[in-house]
């Protein structure tokens, strides 16, 4: 069977389903050989784990054929060097948080996470059926990139501090490791961001050379072993309601894929994407009864910090609007697809939620039936 009209026939979900796509496997198909650089540690296996479960789907849909090596962050370039590398066509691909080149334009940190923006599931919606890779498309064109959504880690937790934080006044002269775009909003209400890779924290924390970090959640923060030197766990990260990972390719790399390369590597993508959301959804809730029991002291922030870092972060958006073109044309949408879904989700997943988390599920639970007439 000719390779494309099977393609079109079966689809590319079903082919990576598979596992092997005979008409991929024909001699016609060019062999090709990628390197992907990412920015995170092999440790971390559900984040950097990303990476793999892509490289993997995209050689199992094609026989072999088109092969992607994963390298860890500082292993082919230095981890927040990503872009630069795929720009350069140092490397074909990356794996990356997209905030993390906040220098470089303000505009990447929305195909990441912004402070109080869209949630997993909306960042999701944003990217596929409303505006939100058309958008991004255009912007990195300008740095001879092709974006792909891969993964997130939804909702994170609001990080490890070495002493409590129980009013806005503590934040004054807090240094703390903080990803990217956020720090812009912890600088605003007092706080003195550091951007420090991952596989370096834990030792800037026991050190003393910063009061506070966060990562990701529960799973990834066991790893990182921050507990041993930061007891008190906050929550929620209002910066990163829904943290998008993304995959970066470099422009005439990826031209020179044939159609159904193209095809397979957009779909082995967006089965990462979901892979790694599910890996943190799955392994969190274990993790955090294990820090519960090593020490770890769950806190809420006060909500007068929640508020002051709200304002903050919009009073930063309506300023970077009037300043820089690109933000403004991709934040306007954003924004606008953001108090849509608020819309919708009060009504359904937070009303849902509310009432499955509130303790009141396990009360019903257990009532007695209804007597029937």
């Amino acid at each position: 069977m000719e390779r494309r009209k099977f393609l079109q026939n079966a689809g590319i979900a079903g082919i990576l389903a598979a596992g092997a796509a005979p008409a991929v496997h024909a001699q016609s198909a060019p062999t090709i050989r990628w390197r992907l650089a990412s920015s995170f540690p092999k440790a971390l296996d559900t984040i950097y784990g990303a990476a793999e479960t892509f490289s993997k789907a995209v050689s199992e849909a094609t026989g072999g054929k088109f092969t992607i090596s994963v390298h860890a962050g500082g292993e082919l370039m230095p981890a927040f060097g990503v872009v630069d590398g795929v720009q350069q066509g140092t490397v074909e691909c990356a794996h990356t948080a997209p905030y993390y080149f906040f220098g470089k334009d303000d505009t990447f940190a929305i195909d990441c996470a912004i402070p109080f923006g869209l949630n997993s599931r909306q960042m999701t919606a944003w990217m596929y059926e409303g505006n939100g890779m058309k958008l991004l498309r255009e912007f990195y064109a300008g740095y001879n990139i092709v974006n792909f959504p891969m993964g997130n880690t939804g909702a994170q937790m609001g990080g490890w501090y070495r002493k409590e934080i129980k009013s806005l006044a503590d934040i004054k002269g807090l240094k703390m490791r903080i990803g990217g775009f956020g720090g812009k909003v912890l600088s605003a209400i007092g706080g003195v961001p550091q951007n420090i890779p991952g596989g370096e924290i834990y030792q800037a924390l026991e050190k003393g050379t910063i009061d506070a970090t966060e990562w990701v959640g529960p799973y990834d923060d066991e790893k990182l072993g921050f507990v041993k030197v930061a007891k008190h766990y906050y929550y929620p990260g209002w910066w990163e309601g829904g943290p998008q990972l993304s995959l970066y390719v470099n422009q005439k790399a990826y031209d020179a894929l044939p159609a159904d390369y193209k095809a397979i590597l957009a779909s082995a993508a967006s089965h990462a994407h979901i892979v790694m959301q599910a890996k943190y959804d799955a392994k969190n809730p274990a993790a955090l009864k294990r820090l519960v029991s090593a020490g770890a002291k769950l806190h809420q922030f006060d909500k007068s910090i929640m508020m002051a870092a709200y304002q903050a972060a919009m009073a930063l958006y309506d300023d970077l609007s009037t300043k820089n073109p690109a933000w403004k044309k991709v934040y306007t949408d954003y924004a606008a697809f953001r108090d849509e879904q608020h819309l919708w989700f009060r009504f359904t997943e937070a009303g849902f939620d509310n009432f499955m988390q509130s303790g009141r599920f396990a009360t019903a639970k257990t009532a007695p039936a209804p007597k029937k007439k």
